[in-house]
């Protein structure tokens, strides 16, 4: 949204000094990749000071630069510099802003796992209707959820934003910038444990969604999720219900795996069916196709455009994308994080798996998870002995709890083994690997998975485009 300096200085409540007829084109945090015509807002984040960077940006033709009082750096005389108390609490009151002029509605989505997927489902199911505005990749914290706001355009009918959190309260701010109307939960599980005394007050976190819907409202809530079902009872508005294993208004029944080429299934709504095929790898997924069905079904979406999106679906990138190697050797890279519900869920898909001679699983320590850390690494390890996988290379940390719990389950243990690091796992999977070997990589995105999967794609020939 295109908007004047002084307008925005006046919507901040910020001292302008400069050029306030110019016009902001853009908005940046990040003075790498800020281009012409951006208004600059210099965060004081963990690692770097964007304070430092302002007058860098000003050197790049920012149309101008958000600071604090107190900054100390250089500007020319024209340049246009917006001095606050906050940049952080004036990046978030502008987004606010925008959101209330441009007044359209906004689908918010939160939950443990899979909201990036649910998200880019949800807006392109809308897209076949609307034009949307959908949040960028996981844009989806204190930072990213304003910035996605302030890329609105006036022209465009609905909004999608994904909203994530660490800590109580968190979810409540985002919905006070954004003003969903459609809150969607995803599901509740034990991750961010180490910030929570239990998954009860991870649920009531992700409730802040619904309190914070503003009117006309809707809820839409995962009926297979026995901590989301229970949200409706605190919900004052219209529910939507979707599921797998539960009765639902909107229900995936005969669902089947088709290997690496996806999932197909059945969605029952009221007296309607419809058959469709998602090109996305395990169960959980279904669920959060049948969420994405639920949106644009109830917003007027016709149900065959609603298939044809479903089947049109790509995985993000380290999301389950499937990397194919000439000799014969299947990768599932699903190493942007992990949690033990969505590893658990992942170690089944393998074990289903036909049509290799061999499963490799290579899992990564998964972080945040608090006290009960260990005993939920062993608990995916027996998972993974249930699952007949043939070996398991843990990497970091309590990943070496996997390897126990596979071990204690029966597991043989010349097929365990632990790695400190993920280039030392890669360099030995290339000298374990052989056709008729599919591997699945999944860890925390911490343990940066990917770089063992860097050391085969380097060792191999990729089939990829």
């Amino acid at each position: 949204m295109n908007l004047l300096l002084n307008e925005i200085a006046k919507a901040v409540g910020g001292e302008l000094q400069g050029a306030g007829g110019a016009m902001a084109r853009g908005y940046s945090i990040d003075s790498r990749t800020l281009g012409p015509g951006d208004l600059f807002f210099a965060i004081r984040g963990p690692h770097f000071d964007g304070h430092d960077f302002a007058s860098q940006a000003l050197e790049k033709q920012a149309a101008g630069v958000v600071v604090e009082s107190g900054w100390t750096g250089t500007a020319p005389p024209e340049a246009a510099v917006i001095r606050v108390r906050s940049t952080v609490e004036s990046l978030q009151t502008l987004a606010r802003h925008v959101r209330q002029q441009w007044g359209k509605p906004i689908v918010g989505i939160t939950g443990s796992a899979g909201k990036t997927t649910t998200k880019e489902m949800i807006a392109s199911v809308l897209a076949r209707k609307f034009k949307v505005l959908r949040s960028v990749g996981n844009l989806n914290n204190e930072y990213g959820l304003p910035l996605c706001l302030l890329r609105a355009e006036r022209d465009q009918d609905i909004g999608v934003i994904e909203m994530g959190m660490s800590a109580r309260g968190e979810i409540a701010r985002l919905a006070s910038i954004a003003w969903p109307n459609d809150g969607v939960i995803t599901n509740v599980n034990p991750v961010h444990l180490e910030f929570f005394k239990s998954v009860d007050e991870i649920a009531e976190a992700k409730a802040e969604l619904l309190q914070g819907l503003v009117s006309p409202k809707r809820a839409y809530l995962n009926n297979d999720d026995s901590r989301v079902r229970a949200m409706a009872r605190r919900f004052d508005g219209p529910i939507v219900t979707y599921g797998v294993k539960s009765v639902a208004a909107f229900r995936a029944v005969n669902v089947q795996d088709l290997g690496l080429e996806g999932t197909a299934f059945r969605v029952r709504h009221n007296r309607r069916e419809m058959d469709m095929v998602l090109p996305l790898l395990g169960r959980h997924n279904v669920t959060n196709a049948v969420a994405a069905v639920a949106v644009g079904v109830t917003r007027g979406v016709d149900w065959e455009r609603v298939r044809e999106a479903i089947g049109e679906m790509k995985p993000e990138k380290m999301r389950g994308r499937v990397v194919r190697f000439q000799e014969g050797i299947a990768a599932i890279d699903d190493s942007y994080n992990s949690n033990p519900k969505a590893l658990t869920e992942m170690i089944r898909f393998l074990g289903r798996l036909d049509g290799f001679k061999r499963k490799i699983l290579v899992a990564g320590e998964m972080l945040e998870l608090g006290p009960e850390s260990a005993e939920m690494h062993r608990a995916c390890g027996r998972e993974a002995e249930r699952a007949d996988i043939a070996m398991i290379l843990g990497v970091q940390g309590h990943a070496a709890e996997i390897l126990e719990g596979a071990r204690a389950a029966g597991a043989d243990p010349e097929g365990l083994r632990f790695f400190a690091d993920a280039t030392a796992a890669g360099e030995a999977l290339e000298r374990i690997a052989r056709p008729g070997d599919v591997i699945l990589f999944k860890a925390s995105r911490g343990v940066k998975l990917e770089l063992a999967l860097n050391v085969l794609r380097a060792r191999f020939r990729s089939m990829e485009p």
